[in-house]
Parts: structure tokens; sequence; C-alpha cells
């Protein structure tokens, strides 16, 4: 929602994940908000330390959603939870881009989980929870996205 905690948190997972690949060049990352209030500031302290003791970077700084750049711009579009799913799904007023649009969840192993949870107000073990479902559901997005692009590479238009 303000892009101080998750995204910015599965951004910097994914980062780390896409330069062990050596990847770093040819993939993007960006994480956005549905709400602007934290506008330009940097992520929740909680979970810049957090992320930190896994070896993560967190540097973005937060930014709200623009569906006018990021549905174009972006293969795919991830969201925590049913409520920034269904906002980021709002916003594609001609409905051309929900096959980009993804809960973050759907690529975990866990399928229990249907959400990330926000861990602001839930102390230290949310924050660790928030990064194993992470950790794991990076794994399984990655996944998707070289399956597509080994189809898309043995189907070229």
């Amino acid at each position: 929602m303000g892009n101080i905690c998750r995204s910015p948190a599965a951004e910097g997972i994914a980062n780390k994940f896409v330069a062990q690949k050596g990847l770093d060049e040819t993939i993007e990352i960006d994480s956005a908000g549905t709400l602007e209030y934290h506008n330009g500031e940097s992520p929740d302290p909680r979970m810049i330390m957090h992320a930190s003791k896994r070896g993560y970077e967190l540097d973005s700084r937060a930014r709200r959603f623009n569906p006018l750049k990021d549905f174009e711009y972006f293969d795919y579009i991830v969201t925590m939870d049913n409520e920034n799913y269904n906002e980021i799904i709002s916003l594609d007023k001609k409905n051309e881009y929900r096959k980009k649009v993804f809960k973050m969840t759907s690529f975990g192993n866990n399928k229990s989980i249907d959400e990330v949870p926000d861990p602001f107000y839930s102390g230290n073990h949310g924050f660790e929870l928030v990064l194993d479902i992470l950790e794991d559901s990076v794994k399984g997005l990655f996944k998707k996205v070289d399956d597509d692009i080994r189809r898309e590479n043995k189907n070229p238009d």
C-alpha cells in the first residue's frame, strides 16, 4: 500500500536473486504502492534491519503505482494482498493488462497462504514471516519468468 515494507522487501530479495543469476542487466525490478502517503521515503527501518540480516539491501524509495506508465512498461505486476490486487485491477479500466497482474503468494509453495501480511503492527515475528513468504514466492515467480521466456523463445512471433 504505502511501499515501505513488503514491496521494497520483495524488490530487494528479487534484485539479489537476479544478480546471483547474472540477469541484473536484463531484468528490471521496481516496487510501488497503491497509496502515496509515503512517497519518497525509504523502506521501514525495521524491514531494512530484518532484511539486512538475511543479506538483502533495501535501498528503494517509496512511490505510487502509475497506471499510465507501469501497466505498459512492466511485464509482471505482483501484489502483496487481495486489497492491493483488487486496487491494481480496478486501475486497468480497459481490462488490457489483467494477465500481467498476480498475487505474490500465487508463486509460493505454501498454498495455504493467500496474502503477504502487512508486518507494520506485528513486531519482529511479522517482519520475519513476510521475508520467509517473499523468499519462497520470489523463487516461484522467477520460475514462471524463466518458463515464460523459454516458451516465448520457442514460439517467437
